[in-house]
């Protein structure tokens, strides 16, 4: 018989699980790095990402404002577990270098992925992403001073989303401008280990009111042709 009775735990992390991001920025040299990460969470088009503050992708962003949020689909496991030890720095922050990293400025080459133009801002997409999502710098500020458990510098950035790519494979036949999320499942990273979304368990009440009543725009049919 299970015990309901809880214990008190110090685990090292709190990865209880969110998706994984692919990070694009821009280095100094005007290529484009690749930054998996899986820190982030949205909030209507502005999202907001953690990272530590040594790796290259905060640097860049902070730098040029730009970036492009990918997000991979379950079968893009393992081009983003190639990149998962790989870093732009060179020479390699002594942290990341003592967890075994090691530099590479040919991200897209390492991990098998294709860079795409982007429409609005400058470093390039990952075309085997079903998601893509073009967005500029807002905000940025230290994060976990307080927090004896973090071990290096760590930073909050907020980006606004300024263009959307989805792939058809993951939006509503019904709809114009919706993802249809039976479709689309996020490859998720839970303490250290991947995992994917199963089936739907059950329609939230939050589900009943349109989905453009918490962005602004009226529902529109997909016309047929």
């Amino acid at each position: 018989m299970m015990s309901h009775v809880h214990q008190p735990i110090e685990p090292a992390i709190l990865y209880f699980g969110t998706p994984v991001v692919l990070v694009t920025t821009l280095n100094e040299d005007g290529t484009t790095n690749i930054s998996p990460m899986s820190s982030a969470w949205w909030l209507g088009w502005t999202c907001l990402l953690g990272f530590d503050a040594s790796s290259q992708t905060p640097q860049n962003l902070m730098r040029t404002g730009e970036c492009v949020l990918n997000l991979p689909s379950p079968e893009l496991v393992g081009a983003v577990d190639r990149l998962a030890c790989l870093s732009a720095s060179d020479p390699l922050p002594g942290h990341k270098a003592h967890l075994g990293y090691r530099s590479e400025r040919d991200k897209f080459a390492a991990a098998g992925l294709t860079p795409l133009p982007s429409f609005d801002v400058a470093p390039s997409r990952i075309q085997e992403c079903p998601i893509q999502l073009e967005a500029v710098l807002t905000d940025a500020r230290p994060v976990g001073a307080a927090d004896p458990r973090l071990l290096v510098p760590s930073v909050a950035i907020e980006v606004r989303v300024v263009k959307i790519h989805a792939a058809p494979s993951v939006l509503d036949d019904s709809y114009e401008n919706r993802i249809d999320p039976g479709r689309w499942r996020p490859l998720i990273m839970s303490f250290r280990q991947f995992f994917a979304t199963g089936e739907k368990i059950h329609e939230s009440r939050l589900a009943r009111p349109p989905e453009q009543a918490y962005g602004g725009r009226r529902p529109r049919l997909r016309t047929v042709p």
